[in-house]
């Protein structure tokens, strides 16, 4: 593809199907963003335990992780590495972990700024820009000892 971009959208959606977070890395008009979250997380949440976690749909290629009661959920590139982008989602867990302490449903839903703060710092026009836990939450912890 022409299209640099690999990570179009990643959303956490738990186990009833309601988007918790949703980020896209390009612009997506909200009515068809609201029409895609709901086939994707149909597609996701249907699917059992014991099959594969990758999926295909329209240009993207699903990739997606539970944890506890939340999905993670990516869309990406069809020619991007499935391995890589799970292993992302383990490092977005990590991080929320680190930074929550053990993060829950309702840590991402009253701390929705931070959340989108956390992937911002991880991922940069579509592409994983940093993983490393440490310098992730550097800023975010120095914004919270500034009281913003």
């Amino acid at each position: 593809a022409d299209d640099p971009t690999m990570i179009h959208f990643l959303l956490l959606v738990n186990k009833q199907g309601q988007t918790r977070l949703a980020q896209y890395t390009e612009w997506v008009p909200m009515t068809e963003r609201s029409a895609l979250e709901g086939e994707v997380i149909r597609k996701c949440l249907q699917r059992r335990e014991s099959e594969c976690s990758f999926i295909e749909h329209l240009d993207y290629k699903l990739i997606y992780r539970r944890y506890a009661s939340l999905y993670f959920i990516l869309g990406v590139d069809n020619d991007e590495n499935e391995l890589a982008i799970l292993e992302f989602i383990h490092a977005v867990v990590e991080t929320f972990d680190r930074y929550f302490e053990n993060v829950c449903e309702l840590d991402i839903m009253f701390n929705l700024e931070k959340a989108h703060f956390i992937v911002e710092e991880m991922l940069s026009n579509g592409c994983i820009v940093e993983t490393n836990k440490t310098n992730i939450l550097q800023t975010i912890m120095l914004m919270d000892k500034m009281g913003t």
